[in-house]
C-alpha cells in the first residue's frame, strides 16, 4: 500500500472515528488547523522505528506549527505484544534525550489490548486504529487543553461507557471503514 493511501486510512479514521466519537475532544481542533503531521515510516526493523522516532521528535522541536505528529508504522510491530513492549524503549529513548515532561507517546494498535481485559471488548477500541501508530504530544499542549477542559479526568470512562453502548461489532466495523 502506498503512502498517501496509509495517510488517508489514518486522516478518515481520526475523523469518523475519534473525532465524531468525540473520543478525544482535543482532536478537532488541530487537525481542522492543520496542525496534525501525519508521517509514514517505511521501517521494517525496531531499529529504523526508533530513527524515525527521533527524526519525529526532532522535527516537533524544530518546528511550533506542528502540534501532534502521528508515527504509522505499517511495516513492523504488527504483533500488539511486541508493540507494547516496544513502548518501553520508546520511553527509554524520551529519558535518553531529556524529553520526557516535554513530549509524551500514545499509543495505537489494530489489536490494541488493555491489561485485564479480553481482546474484543469494546473498551480496546479506544486505542485501535487502521495501523500501528505512535502519537507524539506535546506536553505543554496537554497541559494547556486539561486546564482549559472541565472533568477531563471523565474523559476516559466517558469513551468507555460509549464504546460499551456501541458494541465491538459496530466499533469493528467502524474501525474497518475508509474513505
Amino acid at each position: 500500500m502506498q503512502q498517501h493511501e496509509i495517510v488517508k486510512d489514518v486522516r478518515y479514521w481520526l475523523v469518523a472515528f475519534v473525532i465524531e466519537l468525540n473520543l478525544c475532544p482535543f482532536a478537532k481542533r488541530e487537525l481542522t488547523n492543520e496542525r496534525v503531521k501525519f508521517a509514514v515510516s517505511d521501517a521494517s526493523t525496531e531499529e529504523q522505528l526508533l530513527a524515525d522516532l527521533q527524526q519525529e521528535l526532532s522535527h516537533l522541536q524544530e518546528d511550533n506549527e506542528i502540534e501532534t505528529t502521528l508515527l504509522i508504522h505499517p511495516h513492523v510491530l504488527q504483533e500488539f505484544d511486541d508493540y507494547n513492549q516496544f513502548l518501553d524503549i520508546v520511553d527509554a529513548l524520551l529519558d535518553e534525550e531529556g524529553l520526557l515532561g516535554v513530549y509524551q507517546i500514545a499509543s495505537f494498535h489494530p489489536n490494541y489490548r488493555f491489561a485485564d481485559t479480553e481482546f474484543d471488548d469494546a473498551e480496546n477500541y479506544s486505542n485501535r486504529s487502521p495501523y500501528p501508530i505512535l502519537h507524539l504530544l506535546r506536553e505543554s499542549s496537554l497541559e494547556r487543553e486539561i486546564a482549559r477542559h472541565q472533568d477531563t479526568s471523565l474523559i476516559p470512562e466517558r469513551n468507555i461507557q460509549l464504546l460499551c453502548e456501541l458494541g465491538a461489532a459496530k466499533l469493528q466495523t467502524l474501525l474497518q471503514q475508509t474513505d
